[in-house]
Formats: structure tokens, sequence, C-alpha cells
């Protein structure tokens, strides 16, 4: 999902919002609300109506949603909501601060659907993902959405790692946080190593979640760099 796709389902979403809580809205101000062009917001509520939104259209007035229409709940499955949650840090990199606001709203209001126990673990990711502002980087790896359900559920998971010298070996690792870089990094306590170590996504061979549980490190993404730079 590239920019453009994140700005548009942050719109919809903002107008859907828009049309449940005001009467009556305008193709020109949603237009100016938005910074976009009437025509923009023409196709937005055109897209609206062919997911089964029932938008009354009243000829040189606006747009209003039929009486009595609640918009259902949404129900996200945690690999979904966690997709969302590490593009809202992509999100963070745009200079446009109006865009971050509505972003952040959008993704507020999949937190707020989430049952408890999965908004937890949606939270715990928020604070978890580090980007920085490399953009170019490849799709490299396939083990990123296992990853953040280790780490979110705090659940032991193997892997088969191989290093920058070519040697493979067998660990059990505890999945602390998730780094963009060059490449994906994992921040892991390694219990082969007794140690937290870097682990490089696209050098992780095989994984495999297990059904034990680590205790959850009592320590922040922050006070982890502090206490190691």
């Amino acid at each position: 999902m590239n920019d453009n796709d994140i700005k548009r389902l942050s719109r919809l979403t903002a107008i859907l919002t828009q049309l449940q809580t005001k009467r009556l809205l305008t193709g020109t101000t949603l237009a100016e609300k938005f910074n976009v062009s009437v025509r923009t917001i023409y196709r937005d509520i055109r897209t609206l109506e062919q997911a089964g939104v029932p938008i009354i259209t009243e000829e040189g007035r606006g747009y209003s949603l039929m009486e009595g229409y609640k918009v259902p709940p949404i129900m996200f499955t945690e690999a979904q909501a966690n997709a969302l949650i590490t593009a809202e840090q992509l999100v963070f990199q745009n200079k446009d601060t109006s865009f971050i606001k509505d972003y952040t709203e959008a993704v507020e209001k999949v937190k707020a659907v989430l049952k408890y126990n999965i908004q937890d673990r949606a939270n715990l990711l928020s604070e978890r993902v580090r980007f920085d502002q490399n953009n170019n980087r490849e799709r490299n790896s396939s083990h990123l959405s296992d990853l953040q359900f280790a780490l979110t559920n705090f659940r032991i998971t193997k892997i088969e790692y191989t290093n920058e010298q070519n040697k493979t070996t067998t660990r059990n690792i505890e999945p602390f946080a998730l780094l963009s870089t060059e490449n994906w990094l994992l921040v892991a306590f390694c219990r082969l190593r007794n140690e937290f170590r870097f682990f490089r996504l696209d050098r992780i061979d095989k994984l495999e979640i297990l059904d034990e549980k680590f205790e959850p490190h009592k320590i922040t993404l922050q006070e982890y760099f502090e206490k190691n730079h």
C-alpha cells in the first residue's frame, strides 16, 4: 500500500464518519475539509456507494446517509490490524500534518472495534515498530506478520538463522521490537546467547512460533536504545 492508497483509505473513512455525524454535506465542503478537488470527492462518494453504503444525493444540496443506516462493526483479524498499525508508522513520515491527523484518527477507530485483548496487543505493536527514512527497501522477507504475532503474544519463536559468515544456527528467541532500516531488523532476546541481539529478517531461513510463552520484558523500546547506545 503506497502513500496515495493510505491517504485515500483515510479520507474514505473520514467521509463516512462525517456523513454519520452530519445531516447533509456538500461536495465543496468535503473538498475543502480534505484539501482535494470536488471531482475527487465525487469519485470517493461513488466508491463508498459501490461498497454498499446507501448515500442519498440531493441535487444542488449535497449528500446524506439513508435514515437509520449505521455502519456495521468492522471486524479485523489480528494480522490485519497489525498491518494497519505498521502502516501507521509509515504515515508518520509524511510531512502533511493534516494527513497524519486524519490517518491517526482512522487507526484509533480501527483499534476501537478490536476486542480488548487484541486492542492491547495492537497498542504494544505501535510502541515496538520503528522506521527510518529509507523508502527504497525491497520486499525481502515473508516473516514480518508471524513475528508481529509472536511479539504481541509473547511467544517463544524458533528460528534457523544464517549470519554474515554464512553460519546457520537454530535459536529460540523472545521477539521484542521490529525496526525498518535498509532491511527489516528484529530485536529479540536470544536464549542461545543469553542477551538481546539484532536479527535481519531476510537471514531467517525458517521460523516456528512455539506454544511456550515468555515473560514480557519490562522495558520500552526507547529505554532499550538508551541502555544499549
